[in-house]
């Protein structure tokens, strides 16, 4: 192991100025302070709402057991989309709504973070639809969006094929086509966790709730323990947010023992394999009347599911079973070449749970809902929701704790209809446009860098990009690759470090960069990386 590597130093600066403070400080910061609102639970509808909160003017802190999007919000099937199944339950403004809010993160307020994705419906003999339902379906999915994707339209199982050789022709009559948008999750959730710091907020990752604080019956704060070294602190606030997502029925139990399940869980299962040929589109494939299997090319990889079926039992124990394996390869069957659904090409299997309101019915036709409600000592808790509209559910939410009976907040909180409609997260730019610069000179750092890692760097990080490369400028051993048949170089783990939260092996391999889904997340590599982790300032 290289000594140089081992002991890179910590970096000096947020590029929003200011070096983070270290876990002690910000405990210190979090138990000396009164916040006007405390988050409890990193995923993305948490770190929306702080988010905005904070653009509102408020005092936020934020605060989840695990690592931000450790759960559920880095599960997801990586898809903005405007939900092409909700058209089969006449949800149109539904649609219209979800493709607004795609469109608005994909092009105005995270384009370095999502990228458009060209989608074929194969339709089959003995299929659950038809041709010219499901043409007539894409074109009105396309129309929604203001055809701002194209037409959706039908091709001819031909043409098809040759954009994904691994499609499965045999009995396939045509193939409906239609656009929406991919991006890396985790990244999406860490960018808006460094949008709500730049907008003021603490945060701290890793920090359990072990208990509520009350002041005369009402909830007005949190016991936490640091899950890494064991220290005990609190947080005071004048509102407590309950957004642990599966978690959320755990925590109001701490507010009212008596209180009732409010929630229901489904489990989504993928599996993410090698590819054996080019996909340049991806495939979304009717299994019966409501589901339908994807296979998305990502991340040079291949993902594929998802399943939905109710989930009971510990959240922290979500994996996926062989049912879940044989089901997700069974069904991707339809419309893939058996030569890609070999179980030698799996790298990786994920699990989260998707939370839904309670009451009677299967979990894939219930609603995709977000639901606010307020305990007996006054805690709100909001549950359910999509990544897509993940900055619509914020606003939502700060929307409602201005209008809160007694209004507890609203003296310091600008509103919501005040802000900037779409303000961009951090790093923004286009990322071609980044690529290009660290392939010529390396952003102005020094030499340029190869086509592949400026590439990943530019649409991981936007601009942020930039600093990356000043490190791997500054120290030679930080350019080099973790894998040689990955981009990522070390630098990225050192900037995690130092910038990004990272506190654990995983939150770097699994979060920060996707080397643990891809396979490469070796015994070697990850003994470096937690040897850097360690030489934290």
């Amino acid at each position: 192991m290289s000594t140089t590597l081992q002991s890179a130093p910590a970096l000096g600066t947020h590029p929003a100025g200011g070096s983070l403070p270290s876990r002690a400080q910000t405990r210190e910061q979090l138990s000396t302070a009164t916040y006007d609102l405390l988050v409890i639970g990193g995923g993305i509808l948490g770190i929306s709402t702080a988010w905005h909160a904070s653009q509102s003017g408020l005092r936020v802190a934020l605060v989840d057991g695990g690592d931000f999007a450790g759960a559920t919000s880095s599960a997801s099937s990586k898809l903005l989309h405007g939900g092409l199944r909700y058209l089969q339950t006449g949800a149109v403004k539904l649609v219209a709504e979800n493709h607004f809010e795609r469109r608005a993160v994909s092009r105005q307020v995270a384009p370095h973070l999502a990228n458009p994705l060209t989608f074929y419906l194969p339709v089959y003999k003995g299929g659950p639809h038809g041709a010219t339902k499901l043409g007539a379906g894409v074109f009105a999915y396309s129309a929604l969006s203001a055809f701002g994707d194209g037409v959706g339209h039908v091709i001819s199982p031909a043409k098809a094929r040759r954009a994904v050789p691994e499609l499965r022709t045999d009995n396939l009559r045509a193939v409906a086509v239609y656009g929406d948008d991919q991006m890396n999750d985790a990244r999406m959730a860490l960018m808006t966790v460094r949008a709500a710091v730049d907008s003021g907020a603490t945060v701290l990752n890793h920090a359990e709730v072990t208990g509520l604080r009350f002041t005369g019956g009402r909830v007005t704060g949190a016991e936490l323990k640091d899950a890494l070294d064991g220290s005990e602190f609190k947080v005071d606030a004048r509102l407590v947010l309950n957004a642990t997502g599966p978690w959320v029925d755990r925590l109001r139990t701490m507010e009212d023992a008596a209180s009732e399940p409010s929630i229901r869980l489904s489990k989504g299962a993928h599996l993410v394999l090698r590819r054996t040929a080019p996909w340049n589109a991806a495939l979304a494939t009717p299994i019966d009347k409501y589901r339908i299997t994807f296979a998305l090319p990502w991340e040079d990889m291949l993902v594929l599911g998802t399943t939905d079926e109710e989930y009971v039992g510990d959240p922290a124990d979500v994996a996926v079973n062989e049912k879940d394996i044989h089901q997700i390869l069974d069904e991707a069957s339809l419309s893939v070449r058996d030569q890609q659904l070999s179980r030698d090409l799996i790298t990786y299997s994920y699990a989260g749970l998707r939370v839904l309101p309670g009451g009677p019915g299967d979990t894939s036709t219930a609603k995709r809902e977000t639901v606010v409600t307020e305990g007996s000592g006054g805690m709100l808790s909001v549950a359910g929701g999509k990544w897509t509209t993940f900055r619509h559910i914020g606003r939502m939410v700060v929307n409602k704790l201005a209008q809160l009976p007694g209004h507890p907040l609203s003296e310091n909180m600008e509103p919501i209809s005040d802000l900037p409609k779409k303000p961009p997260l951090p790093g923004l730019a286009n990322p071609h446009a980044v690529a290009h610069r660290l392939m010529i000179d390396g952003g102005g750092t020094g030499p340029s860098m190869a086509p592949d890692t400026a590439h990943h760097l530019a649409t991981h990080y936007g601009t942020l990009a930039f600093d990356i490369a000043r490190l791997a400028n500054e120290h030679a051993e930080l350019g080099e690759r973790i894998h040689p048949d990955a981009p990522e170089i070390w630098a990225q783990v050192v900037y995690a470090r130092d910038r990004e939260w990272a506190e654990t092996a995983d939150d770097v391999l699994r979060r920060r960069t996707t080397l643990t889904i891809r396979g490469l997340a070796t015994d070697e590599i990850r003994a470096r990386v937690e040897a850097i982790l360690a030489k934290r300032d």
